[in-house]
This record gives C-alpha cells, structure tokens and sequence, in this order.
C-alpha cells in the first residue's frame, strides 16, 4: 500500500512538472494575439496542475525507492494520464473532436508516432499546431526519462523507472553512476541537438 502510495505522489509531482508544458502555446496565443486560445490553454494549465496538487497533497508523506514491479506502473500510469490531459486544449479548441480522436492524437504525438487525425493542420490556429509538436518533442526524448531526471530532486528514487522505460541491454547500464545524472545528460544533449536544428533552419531562411 505504501508503495501505491508513492506511485500515486510521483504522478501527481509529474503532473505539475507537465502543467509547465502549456507554457510554450500560451506564450504562442500571446504572440498571436489569440485570446480563445489564450485561456483554453491557461484552462488547461490550471486543471492540470490542480489534479497534480491535489494527488500530491493527498500522498505527500509517500516517499523514497520504488520497486520495479511498482516501477512499471508509474510508467503505465504517466504514459495513460499524460496524454488523456494533453487532449483537453484540443477538446475545447476543435468542434466535433471526439475524446477517442483527441487521445489518439496526444498518444500518436508523446509516442512520436507520427499519426494524426485531424485534418486542415495548416488552419488550426498556431498554439494548437505548436502543442502537437512540443507533445512529439517531449516524446522523442521520453516522458519517463524526464521524470527520471526530476524525481530523485523530489526524493523519489528512479533507477526502477528507468529500467522498466528502456528497451534492450541499456537497462542495466548508465552512462554515468548515477541513474537522474544520465537522465539530465540526455536532455541536455537533446537540447543542444534541437537548439542546432532550429538554428541550421533559420540561417538559409
């Protein structure tokens, strides 16, 4: 039951770290000038980062190692949760989307799939089109391996989130001795590769 617990309070801080995610569109909505969007987003924020509260609050004396049979919950839970709060901008922004599609869409996004639903992308309205996006970004890298890097500051140990999140013989090996340190390392090394991208793309124009 502790361990439940514990699972439950990693979501919740995850939660809250995600709710920063809609930070990205709603600075787009107010370069746009789109006020609708602009409080569909900061809608969205807010539900998600009080649900993330409220979980954590709830189990806030739940802390410390996770076994890896609770490991591979906490990957479950945030790879089903994230996605199903990704999809409440996309609810409220495009008429007639279903919950179904909306997930789909957030899922084929975290998961870089690739798939879309929708069509007319080139008409939806700017911070739609970049939360698609920042979902695929995040993805690339994985949700899990930036809870890795987060949660240890929280006093949640993760080495059992990343071994039930990676694939193959890496699982059992880091690239430094401390599993949150490896985790940091690749997100920087991501940052720098999409920093470069976004460079090489806008110097010839």
């Amino acid at each position: 039951m502790q361990r439940m617990l514990t699972v439950i309070h990693a979501l919740g801080l995850m939660l809250v770290v995600f709710s920063a995610a809609y930070a990205m569109p709603v600075a787009s909505a107010l370069i746009y000038a789109d006020g609708a969007m602009l409080l569909d987003f900061l809608l969205a924020m807010l539900w998600t980062l009080s649900i993330g509260i409220l979980m954590w609050l709830m189990t806030r004396r739940s802390k410390g190692e996770l076994s890896i049979r609770h490991g591979y919950l906490l990957v479950v839970a945030m790879w089903a949760a994230m996605p199903a709060f990704a999809t409440i901008p996309l609810l409220m922004t495009i008429p007639g989307l279903s919950f179904t599609d909306a997930y789909f869409e957030t899922m084929s996004g975290m998961t870089t799939t690739g798939a879309t639903v929708l069509t007319g992308l080139d008409n939806l309205p700017p911070a739609i089109n970049i939360w698609r996006h920042e979902l695929i970004w995040l993805g690339g890298m994985g949700i899990i391996v930036l809870a890795v890097a987060i949660l240890p500051l929280l006093g949640i140990g993760g080495r059992q989130l990343f071994k039930a999140e990676t694939p193959g013989p890496m699982k059992d090996t880091a690239l430094t001795p401390r599993i949150a340190e490896t985790a940091r390392n690749l997100w920087l090394v991501y940052l720098g590769i999409t920093v470069a991208c976004i460079a090489s793309l806008k110097l010839p124009g």
